[in-house]
């Protein structure tokens, strides 16, 4: 799920739980919305820490250690 699908669930979920005023038999909607918001600030909190990792640069190697051998004649 990528940012466009977490942010989608977010706004999904806040419109089921404060913009909707609908009763339906065995299920409270307010609730399905709030889960609904949870799994979309989880996922992208995953995301954002997943891309963050990805697009970390490797420390850059040591300099070579090189061995200077002084000849004098």
């Amino acid at each position: 799920m990528g940012i466009g699908g977490c942010i989608g669930l977010i706004g999904l979920g806040a419109i089921l739980t404060f913009a909707v005023d609908l009763h339906v038999k065995g299920v409270n909607v307010a609730l399905v919305g709030l889960i609904m918001m949870a799994v979309g600030i989880i996922g992208l909190a995953v995301y954002v820490s997943i891309f963050k990792r990805r697009r970390m640069q490797p420390p850059s190697p040591a300099a070579p250690i090189v061995d200077v051998e002084e000849h004098r004649y």
